[in-house]
């Protein structure tokens, strides 16, 4: 990895990431489901939203720490589960984890890890992590996941509800991505029902012989029979499954469209937030994901009521760049950032950031 210095930017490490990697992973990376309107809007969103300064404030010290379902983290941010961070770097969560750890990070780890999450847990014990459960078609392997989670000490389990099956994946799809042989699942390669994904195989017939397209509501109350852990529900984008989610007794909910990834044409998750916050009226706390790249877009979301925000994308993207030195670069820029844009509103507190500090770009006319 280049001197620290060299990444000023998550644009920085973005474009080095570019250069690091597969084309066809890189399509993977960074491809939204159709024709890819969703994944502008996320980052739309914040582009029209303005910060409205709060002068004369003492912003001497400016702190950014904060608790996530009552931990204590160092920043309102957290990462997001994505898939196989083994495509990207040999070391893979193992190095993302190690990162998170060492700025006391919450980290979210996927079902579909390289690394299993007992190895994760080991590579860094005391940080604050929660395990992404995709429920299974056999609920043997999704009960032993819930079990393993609680005996690694992952304090939460995030469902992705979000996906029964898999969007329609055009740009990935277009660049000849498939799964490449012998990359393992490190959650789900000692299940025996979960074999038989040796060779190249499009995602979508990876995605299809594992995760159960009949989860409902419903049996929902099945999962929270297999764990003592708080649930999060990740894939929110609406007041009337928000209402379903506080009537199901979770613990949290993920303003969320997977990235851009599922239902293209799904709104950007900072125009669902307001409705999801409104609908929710404190009775969970709700998170964002999607479309953030700067401590601004940080301080915006938190401001419109989300509890924390997610990050996607860039983490893969340090993670390629450089491994464990990458992910932690990536943290560290967002926090910076994040506590100038405070500064520069008056907010010496994360719990001191209001609505009434955003505003829209004037429309003409």
């Amino acid at each position: 990895m280049p001197e620290e210095g060299g990444f000023q930017t998550l644009s920085d490490l973005e474009e080095s990431a570019a250069r690091r990697v597969d084309p066809k992973v890189w399509a993977h990376v960074q491809g939204g489901a159709g024709e890819q309107r969703t994944l502008r809007w996320n980052r739309e969103a914040f582009q029209v939203r303005t910060l409205r300064p709060r002068v004369l404030v003492d912003v001497r010290r400016v702190r950014t720490a904060h608790r996530i379902l009552g931990r204590p983290v160092d920043v309102p941010f957290f990462i997001s589960p994505t898939s196989q961070h083994g495509l990207l770097h040999p070391e893979a969560e193992v190095a993302t984890a190690r990162a998170a750890a060492g700025r006391n990070v919450l980290a979210v780890y996927s079902t579909l890890s390289t690394r299993g999450l007992e190895e994760i847990a080991e590579a860094a014990p005391r940080a604050p992590r929660w395990f992404q459960l995709y429920v299974h078609q056999d609920p043997a392997i999704t009960k032993d996941l819930l079990q393993r989670a609680e005996a690694g000490g992952y304090q939460a389990i995030v469902i992705t509800v979000d996906a029964p099956v898999l969007g329609v994946r055009d740009s990935q799809d277009k660049a000849g991505f498939v799964m490449p042989p012998g990359v393992p699942l490190g959650n789900l390669d000692r299940y025996a029902s979960s074999k038989g994904h040796e060779g190249s195989l499009r995602q979508a017939d990876h995605f299809a012989r594992r995760t159960d397209p009949a989860m409902t509501w419903d049996r929902l109350a099945e999962v929270r029979a297999g764990t003592h852990l708080p649930l999060v529900l990740k894939g929110i984008l609406t007041a009337g499954d928000t209402e379903r989610a506080v009537d199901a007794g979770v613990s949290g909910i993920v303003v969320s469209n997977h990235g851009g990834r599922q239902l293209d044409g799904a709104p950007a998750t900072l125009w669902a937030l307001s409705e999801v916050v409104k609908a929710s009226r404190g009775r969970l706390e709700v998170y964002l994901d999607g479309g953030v790249r700067r401590g601004a877009d940080v301080l915006v979301a938190m401001a419109l009521g989300a509890r924390a925000v997610g990050l996607g994308r860039p983490i893969l993207w340090g993670l390629a760049a450089g491994g464990e030195a990458g992910v932690g670069r990536v943290l560290d820029l967002l926090r910076k950032d994040l506590e100038i844009s405070m500064a520069l509103t008056g907010c010496r507190e994360v719990m001191e950031i209001r609505p009434e500090m955003v505003g829209e770009i004037p429309r003409d006319g």
